[in-house]
């Protein structure tokens, strides 16, 4: 097993640990969760990155690792540190969009590494447009760009309606990172020989963000 397998493995044994630990330990659980008083008010920062350690029970923390180990072999192409960065990134990336969409509200709790597996997933579909993608309970795969297109129409769409409960805001704070780092993998290694990345499958992805942007700023304007 190389180098860059034991980092995977490590981050998936750790995340069990953690989240076996939060199953059986409310106190341990309540301590470290995503919650916007704790961390706004009493400034418990470490929340921002403990909190994707911790899972809502074994499902949510199987699917979460499943689709970690799965697509985290083309980020590793672009070496451990830069495969980190990009996660950990993600992690950061996504509680702090939750963070500034649910600042008024010192209730808000969140769980999960979904804002991590999102920043893996969206970095391996820019990189691998046409990265086969299997959607429960569909008998095949779609490509990459059509997935993403899907994944962040809804997520906007939960964002905004709190569909669900589910923290939308993650996923698309670490989805918008995972994009971000694979633009940059992209100019940093044109020559590598696992990129395929395609510039109108790029463009068709973006609408979903461009329609967030666009309405933040008219809602923005309006205030």
């Amino acid at each position: 097993m190389g180098n860059s397998n034991i980092i995977v493995i490590g981050i998936i044994v750790i995340t069990s640990i953690i989240s076996i630990k939060g199953f059986n330990d409310q106190e341990f659980f309540d301590r470290y969760k995503f919650n916007i008083r704790a961390i706004l008010i009493d400034k418990q920062w470490d929340r921002m990155i403990v909190s994707a350690f911790l899972h809502g029970d074994i499902a949510h923390l199987f699917f979460n690792m499943y689709t970690f180990y799965f697509f985290s072999s083309l980020v590793l192409n672009y070496g451990t540190i830069l495969f980190i960065l990009t996660y950990f990134g993600s992690i950061i990336g996504g509680n702090t969009l939750a963070l500034l969409m649910h600042k008024n509200n010192p209730y808000y709790s969140a769980i999960g590494a979904s804002g991590g597996v999102s920043g893996i997933l969206f970095a391996s579909i820019i990189l691998d447009s046409q990265i086969p993608i299997g959607i429960f309970p569909l008998p095949f795969s779609i490509p990459g760009w059509i997935f993403g297109i899907i994944y962040l129409t809804y997520s906007l769409y939960g964002m905004k309606t709190q569909l669900g409960n589910i923290g939308h805001d993650a996923h698309l704070g670490g989805a918008i990172f995972g994009i971000l780092c694979g633009l940059g993998f992209v100019f940093l290694f044109p020559n590598h020989p696992y990129i395929y990345f395609n510039p109108l499958y790029f463009l068709l992805m973006m609408i979903p963000l461009v329609y967030l942007v666009f309405i933040s700023f008219f809602n923005d304007k309006n205030k």
